[in-house]
């Protein structure tokens, strides 16, 4: 089992779904959780009340990712209550699956928006803010190698994040190890919106194991690339998707 004991890990977009199971098993592993979200202000707080009630460290923390500001503020409270920020964790993004020719200027540019520049505000701030030899972790999709319909701009931005993992892992320094996880199908609202049951078999059908991903299932890829025992790891994708691509 991973030892994160007194590591403080900034969880962005971890009021439910699986930034959620990853704040809650993070906590389980000694770690102190900065649980980010930006309008679920009750689930959070569900979330923080889970880890405490556990016996963990969690507090709540507002701020929209894609307002460099807020971002700001982010990391600036998690200082001022823990001290320090040994992790990022960046969780935070929303996906609209439509055809490419049926989306909107405003679909396009919240997918961006969110997915990518929340990225790059908290790399940014991560520069400066993160403690030395700490970790980041960001996300990813499977989609960018599965060439799905509907995924086209939602794929695109999850590339971009890829590529930004590993030149940023290149710049930063200070032996801070950044890295991307790139899930397949899981279990969360986000995914399951809209699809059919028939739909999520045949996808289930396509890994190695007959199902989805449920959210702890991503938790505990995160858990070893948030722990020191991962640290000769840097600049990877690492693909958590029961083999289906």
């Amino acid at each position: 089992m991973a030892n994160l004991t007194d590591k403080v890990i900034i969880v962005t977009g971890s009021s439910r779904g699986i930034g959620k199971a990853v704040a809650v098993l993070l906590a389980k592993n000694g770690a102190k959780i900065v649980v980010n979200y930006s309008s679920s202000e009750e689930e959070a707080a569900e979330t923080v009340d889970e880890i405490v009630s556990a016996g963990g460290k969690a507090i709540a923390v507002k701020a929209d990712v894609s307002k460099r500001e807020e971002v700001t503020s982010l990391f600036d409270k998690s200082l001022e209550e823990f001290g320090k920020i040994d992790v990022l964790i960046n969780n935070a993004g929303i996906m609209i699956s439509r055809k490419l020719k049926d989306h909107t200027d405003e679909d396009f540019s919240k997918q961006f928006e969110v997915n990518v520049r929340g990225a790059f505000n908290t790399l940014r701030e991560a520069d400066s803010k993160l403690a030395d030899n700490g970790i980041i972790v960001n996300f990813s999709s499977s989609t960018t190698r599965l060439m799905f319909p509907t995924y086209a701009v939602y794929s695109a931005t999850k590339a971009a994040v890829e590529q930004m993992t590993r030149v940023f892992s290149k710049e930063i320094g200070r032996g801070i190890s950044v890295n991307a996880i790139a899930p397949g199908p899981t279990e969360t609202d986000l995914f399951l919106d809209g699809k059919s049951q028939e739909q999520l078999d045949k996808l289930g059908s396509m890994t190695a194991f007959g199902r989805i991903a449920k959210p702890v299932d991503i938790a505990r890829v995160v858990l070893f690339l948030a722990s020191d025992d991962s640290k000769w790891i840097t600049g990877q994708v690492i693909g958590a998707n029961g083999g289906l691509v």
